[in-house]
Formats: C-alpha cells, structure tokens, sequence
C-alpha cells in the first residue's frame, strides 16, 4: 500500500462511476485509521446528502463477522464451545437430528453439507419459532466435508447455538461482549430508530411500503426472524468497523481466536475458508489475507500477516443487482492495500 492515500481515492472514485453508488472507506493497522475517505450520494434522490463518516449501512452478511463471529470466539476460548465435537453432544435441542451430527468447524468453515438456500417462508411459514424448528429438523443436502457451500444456515443455526450456550439473544450478547467494550456506538441490529435513518445508506425498493429500504433489513430471512440472526440485520459504519478491525490486530482476548480463524481450514477444497472468514479471492491462502463481503455492497479485510485491515461499503443494491463493477472495485481495491 502506498504511503499517499492519492492512488486509493483516485481507484474508488473511478471505481464507483461503473458502480453507480457512493462509498465510504478506511484502511489501517494495529493503531487505527490510517486511510479514510468518502464519495457519491447517499440515495438515488435528486439533492439529496452525500455519503459521510458516521453513514450507515446494511451490513448483510458481515453480520457473521461483526456479530456472530466474535460471539463464538467468547465461547470457545472460554472452553464452551468445542470446535470438533459432535453439536447433538452438548446442544440437547439437536441430538438425534442431521444437524446434531455436524460440529461448529463444519459450520464456520460452510462444509456442513446444508441445504444452500434458505426458502424459510416457504418451507417453514412465516412464524420464527416454525423456522427454527424446521431449520433445526432439516435433512442434509450432501455428506459434511464434500464441499465448500456457502448458505446462511450455517450461520442462522450458529447464531441458535451461540444463544443457547450464552444465555441470551445474539444482539444482547453481540452489544455486551463486543459493540459497546470496543466502542462502537453506531453499530446494533435494526430496526433503526427515525433519528438515523437519515443518516442509513437505503437498500432496494420495497413494494410493500412503496419505498426503499433504510435502517430495516434488507435480507429477507433475517426480516422474517424480526430483523435479528446469525446471518444479517446488523447496521455499522466504516468508523465502527475500523474499531472492531483495529481490535483484531492487537494482543486483546480475542487473539487467540483470531489466530485460529485466520488460516485455511478447507482442506483444499474450493473456494479456500478460514473461520467465517473467505481467504480473499486472488491471492493465495498461505499469503494470509481474508476478508468476507455482504450483499447489500460492503466488505472488510483483514490480514494479520500484513497488520492492516480494510473496509469498503456501498450500497449497491439500491441501484441494481448487477455485482460485477463491485467484483472489479473489490478486487481492485485489495490489490492496492494488500497486495
């Protein structure tokens, strides 16, 4: 990474004209912001504000990474949460079941062999205590192991297992353990309160309310679970994001956790994972940088090999679907920090 923050801002701003949104990002290390910048709208709205530091955003799935993952960290360096044995063992809810047969690794790394979609709704109705039953009973879709699958399951049924074993909600546990020891002020689940959603990057059009999605989940599973799960329905800003990055790099309680995390446990199967954590597409895994990305546009990178850590959040979602100008940003924009 250059010392000059001139090449970044110049590769982001070129980048989001293919995009069609704005942006906010930062990049540091062990000490803090180093790199940190914003550009483009906030919405579509003629006149409307521009992207700011405190914006937030939809996190999607890094939800996983900034809620569920660190809880599940808590847990097992406590000793509460063994990695390799069988969930049916110390999870009563799940013995006898396909699910009770899997371990945590499974799920951390998407080798559990679940079902890749959700289709909850459809499946299992609209009643959150039916989709947990049903999700919990549901039969397997391939032998563990077999394959790198991602599906939210993994993490929906993680984030059931971490509040058994912790005694509460994961939004509780996500604030107490994490959010607000580290500072992070901005960052809860939705939905957000009338007083920032001013400031809430908005999603896609809803047609139910006849507008675009801001400060309520853009997922639908996780709306459907009233707006809190393992997989999404978390909100943050590019600030928070860099304190709860800047912590992963230190010496805190979560080193160990992060250096287990932290490394291939694919065994070569395809796309290379860590624990939640994807080993960055483009560079080789022994190279030790990972990052995870979420639907709604954001992303984070973290490598501790390097001691930097990187965050890039739009909401390209409010424009369209169409994901490969944020593929190329993405890639471009991890190319010039890590390498």
């Amino acid at each position: 990474m250059t010392s000059s923050s001139e090449p970044l801002v110049a590769l982001v701003t070129d980048g989001l004209r293919e995009v069609g949104t704005g942006a906010v990002w930062a990049v540091g290390d062990a000490a803090g912001v180093r790199q940190e910048g914003r550009h483009g709208p906030l919405g579509r709205r003629p006149g409307g504000p521009g992207m700011a530091r405190d914006t937030l955003f939809d996190l999607a799935s890094l939800t996983k990474i900034v809620a569920l993952w660190p809880c599940a960290g808590a847990l097992w360096s406590a000793g509460r949460l063994p990695l390799d044995e069988p969930l049916g063992g110390y999870w009563p809810e799940v013995a006898g079941r396909p699910v009770g047969g899997l371990t945590a690794r499974r799920l951390l790394t998407h080798t559990a062999g679940l079902p890749p979609r959700t289709n909850f709704a459809r499946l299992y109705g609209t009643d959150p205590a039916a989709v947990r039953a049903g999700v919990l009973a549901a039969p397997l879709h391939r032998p563990p192991g077999q394959a790198v699958e991602y599906t939210d399951r993994a993490a929906i049924i993680l984030g059931y297992l971490v509040e058994a074993l912790g005694g509460a909600p994961l939004a509780r546990l996500a604030a107490e353990q994490v959010w607000r020891p580290l500072g992070m002020a901005d960052t809860s689940f939705g939905p957000l309160g009338p007083d920032v959603r001013a400031r809430t990057a908005p999603t896609e059009f809803d047609p139910v309310t006849g507008d675009y999605l801001a400060g309520v989940v853009h997922d639908p599973s996780a709306r459907l679970l009233g707006g809190v799960c393992g997989s999404a329905g978390a909100f943050s800003t590019a600030h928070d994001l860099g304190l709860f990055l800047t912590s992963l790099l230190g010496p805190g309680p979560a080193a160990g956790w992060v250096a287990e995390s932290l490394r291939e446990q694919t065994g070569g199967l395809a796309p290379a994972r860590g624990l939640s954590w994807l080993c960055a597409p483009g560079t080789d895994p022994s190279a030790g940088t990972f990052v995870h990305y979420g639907f709604t546009g954001t992303a984070i990178w973290l490598s501790p090999r390097q001691g930097r850590w990187a965050v890039l959040l739009t909401n390209k979602i409010h424009l369209n679907r169409e994901l490969q100008p944020l593929t190329d940003l993405r890639n471009a924009f991890r190319r010039e920090v890590f390498g």
